[in-house]
């Protein structure tokens, strides 16, 4: 799955889009994901620089030159003019170099770890504001189906005061009802709007469309598994997990460089030097060596410090599998009292809810119920629809949590 997301590209800005259509186009351009994965490239250049061997160093000096052009003689106090050309090469020991190239690749496999936990999250917005934008269009046309009935009622209610039928309180009743409901229409797609702009945000588009809307169902399928194979499968393919992990073994190959840092590296020298005065020169050829000698620094601060970064990522490894298991556990509660929930709504309520509400208008309109009557009936209707629609999004939002927590959007499937 994540190799079709990074190899997905998407060439124009739809208007219409699908959940997979989005969730392409955010893992392509979501504006935080791309800044996470220049992390990857600066890590690539740490690799480069830890690859690199100490340069050799050139020196060049010129001693008791004679700048103002006069003759030596055996009585002058100077020496005879001297040129020296010294070079060192650095000695690296304890394989200072394999080290560095072998830390420098595991902080590059953390960084490509967090690219992966950045797209896990990325992810999981995107599902969720498409879950949002599916329940405020479900809002959205509650609200302007009740909108429709109440103005229906008050075009019936004007005929029957123009007959003498009906009071003119009884008309006003009705008009402010239908008023509130078409202030619930603006708030629901006040709503609405709200949700697909942070769709638009999460995908990366800089620009809003005013069409731009996402469209499919939302999710009412059953999980796969156990609660033991979810905890299971989430300590496999959470990247945040593996980092984790990852983060102990950068620990070791921190400390295996300090290790041999602490070992001191040599220098090898070669110098030659020509002397001439008087009409007389010579040159010579010399051989250097030197080292630091470990009497004070051994580099003891840094192995004590890589150190302790071992032991203190061994603890967060602990910390993070009780989190994981803990937000697996949240997540399978959420599942299961969503889905019950949503069961009860829709098998006991919502249908009851819609026959009283049909039956109490059709009343209505004979006169043989009143209009608080109907109001309330339309009332506990516009509940128990709200609540139903909360509820499909609530279960649609904790499978996607579930996905989330175990890993699978990012499992590389």
């Amino acid at each position: 799955m994540i190799a079709a997301f990074l190899g997905a590209q998407s060439s124009t800005d739809q208007a219409a889009i699908t959940l997979d259509q989005a969730i392409q186009e955010a893992v392509a351009k979501n504006l935080d994901l791309v800044a996470q994965r220049l992390n990857v490239s600066v890590a690539e250049a740490r690799e480069i620089t830890a690859r690199l061997r100490p340069n050799p160093v050139l020196t060049v000096a010129g001693q008791t030159l004679n700048l103002l052009g006069a003759n030596y003689s055996p009585d002058t106090p100077l020496g005879p003019n001297q040129l020296n050309i010294h070079t060192d090469l650095p000695m690296e020991r304890g394989h200072k170099r394999e080290e560095r190239i072998a830390l420098a690749k595991e902080l590059k496999s953390l960084a490509e770890l967090g690219v992966r936990e950045a797209m896990r999250q990325v992810i999981f917005a995107v599902q969720t504001a498409f879950v949002d934008i599916q329940q405020a269009k479900n809002n959205l046309a509650l609200a302007q189906g009740n909108l429709q009935s109440l103005e229906r009622l008050v075009g019936i209610n004007e005929s029957r005061l123009k007959a003498g039928d009906l009071a003119q309180v009884e008309l006003d009743r009705s008009r402010v009802a239908a008023f509130q409901y078409r202030v619930s229409v603006q708030q629901a797609q006040l709503q609405l709007d709200q949700a697909r702009t942070r769709l638009q945000l999460l995908l990366g588009r800089k620009l809003r469309s005013p069409g731009f809307d996402a469209v499919g169902e939302l999710r009412r399928d059953d999980i796969t598994g156990t609660p033991e194979e979810i905890g299971k499968r989430a300590l496999t393919l959470r990247p945040d997990y593996l980092a984790g992990q990852q983060a102990q073994v950068r620990s070791q190959a921190d400390l295996r460089l300090q290790l041999a840092n602490g070992k001191v590296d040599y220098s090898i020298g070669a110098e030659f030097t020509h002397q001439r005065a008087w009409g007389v020169g010579g040159s010579s050829v010399g051989l250097y060596f030197s080292m630091p000698l470990p009497v004070f620094n051994k580099n003891q601060g840094e192995i004590l410090r890589a150190k302790r970064e071992i032991n203190q990522a061994g603890a967060q490894k602990e910390a993070l599998e009780a989190s994981i298991a803990a937000e697996v556990e949240q997540a399978l509660r959420q599942y299961t009292v969503s889905r019950q929930l949503l069961t009860s709504v829709e098998t006991d309520i919502l249908v009851k809810a819609k026959s009283v509400r049909d039956i109490t208008e059709y009343s209505y309109r004979l006169g043989e119920a009143s209009l608080v009557e109907f109001l309330d009936a339309q009332r506990a209707f516009n509940d128990a629809t709200q609540t139903f629609n909360d509820a499909r999004a609530s279960y649609a939002r904790s499978l996607y949590l579930i996905d989330t927590v175990s890993g699978a959007t990012v499992s590389g499937n």
